[in-house]
């Protein structure tokens, strides 16, 4: 047995016996590597483990924890970290039985395809399926326009580096964005601008000019929930941004990464309004899990044979297996169903989380968007409140939090302070006190100062 499998093991044990209890932080990767007297290494592999077997999770910076189940909620309330920094999915929501069901079924229908090369595009099947699942979103396009890509994360690394028809180099970012985003723009040395968004969108005159002044391939923005403001742009502005891109031959990089949470049958992409100028990517992770690494891509004629060169050139293909899944859990209605699960549950945590801060918020100087469907929101704090202090103050508390800094490019002028509070990893039960809490230790701070 090997050494890490063995520490894995003996920690799993633990939290069955509940030496280790639901939501408590399991000891760090230094005391374990003391008491097993192994290689830091070793404990970080058999975390890992634990991780896919979804026993544990870790939070950047602070430390593993042991996943709350729903029959420990009630016995580990109040004891538990309330953590609204984190964007990943709910564990107990993941539909674990039903795509083990899909996974054996692709098995047995796809195993001629699964084991050998596909194609770069994506498994033909999924490709008319996804045809008529994105029409729901009024995304409407045929097979030979998508790309199944390996996550969205994938067709950004490859939309920022390849050429583009017109020539032009320079990505343009709202700021804030996806952090991501920007570390890809770094690690690849893209050149790249920042146009400001706020709650209230963004300046279409600036927009304009860059545009046209800028050398602008591409524009990448997330009009629906964004990440990390929360906010959605109008239709009015998504219209816009829509009729520029054509006017000027800026491509428009639209990331509905969230458009399964959206509750406004009204609100469509920007693609609903010009497909010729937008590449639509939708992720699969938000509302299935992270690991099936199944991302879509829509792209516009004169993109299509670049992209997919860079595409083949970089896996040869996104994992078949997972692709024959989705299509499963797609065509027998599981998908169906398990949306309107997860956007009852993250929506009525949003509706518990806005007016928790209704209620807690009783400053002049802090302000919180109200933020009706998505995943998070955020607040503007004034630059007399020091960020870092605040957020080692709640740590204490077992709450957890993140500063937006690594959502700006560093050469961008930031205009305000601001904290992201997400509601994926945070119980309906936790809201209230996490909230509370929170406005607690600023009321302190200011105290103090």
């Amino acid at each position: 047995m090997k050494e890490y499998t063995k520490v894995m093991n003996e920690i799993e044990r633990q939290i069955e016996d509940g030496v280790f209890r639901g939501g408590q932080k399991l000891p760090s990767i230094r005391q374990l590597s003391e008491r097993y007297s192994c290689s830091k290494s070793t404990i970080i592999r058999a975390y890992s483990e634990l991780e896919k077997r979804h026993l544990v999770y870790s939070i950047p910076q602070s430390g593993y924890y042991v996943v709350l189940k729903k029959v420990d909620s009630e016995q580990t309330a109040g004891h538990s970290v309330i953590d609204f920094s984190s964007a990943a999915p709910d564990p107990e929501l993941f539909p674990y039985l039903d795509f083990q069901h899909c996974l054996n079924k692709a098995i047995d229908m796809y195993r001629s395809h699964l084991f050998t090369y596909g194609t770069p595009q994506g498994l033909p099947s999924l490709l008319n399926v996804l045809c008529k699942h994105l029409a729901n979103h009024q995304v409407f396009t045929s097979p030979e326009h998508i790309m199944i890509t390996s996550g969205v994360q994938q067709a950004l690394a490859i939309l920022t580096t390849m050429p583009f028809p017109s020539g032009k180099q320079t990505v343009l970012l709202e700021q804030p964005s996806y952090h991501l985003m920007i570390q890809l723009m770094e690690c690849y040395n893209i050149p790249v601008k920042g146009i400001t968004r706020s709650e209230s969108g963004i300046d279409l005159n600036e927009l304009e000019q860059l545009f046209r002044t800028g050398d602008i391939k591409m524009f990448y923005t997330i009009p629906r929930f964004h990440n990390p403001l929360g906010t959605s742009y109008s239709e009015k502005t998504k219209k816009a941004i829509g009729e520029l891109a054509k006017r000027y031959d800026v491509y428009i990089v639209e990331d509905d990464y969230l458009s399964d949470m959206e509750t406004d049958t009204k609100s469509d992409p920007i693609y609903a309004y010009d497909s010729s100028h937008v590449i639509y990517l939708k992720s699969y992770s938000k509302i299935l899990f992270p690991g099936l690494r199944v991302g879509v891509a829509v792209l516009p004629p004169a993109l299509r044979e670049t992209f997919s060169v860079h595409k083949r050139l970089s896996d040869i293909d996104s994992s078949m297996l997972s692709q024959a899944a989705l299509e499963i859990y797609i065509q027998n209605g599981m998908f169906e169903r398990r949306k309107q699960k997860i956007k009852t549950t993250y929506h009525n945590r949003m509706l518990k989380l806005n007016h928790a801060l209704d209620t807690f918020n009783d400053t002049e100087d802090i302000h919180h968007a109200r933020i009706r469907s998505g995943v998070h929101t955020h607040l503007l704090l004034p630059e007399t409140l020091h960020v870092p202090t605040l957020l080692k103050r709640l740590s204490k508390q077992r709450i957890i939090l993140k500063e937006i800094e690594p959502s700006y490019l560093p050469s961008f002028e930031k205009q305000q302070s601001m904290l992201k509070l997400s509601i994926t990893k945070v119980a309906m039960d936790q809201i209230e006190e996490g909230i509370s809490t929170l406005f607690t230790e600023i009321n302190k701070m200011r105290r103090l100062s």
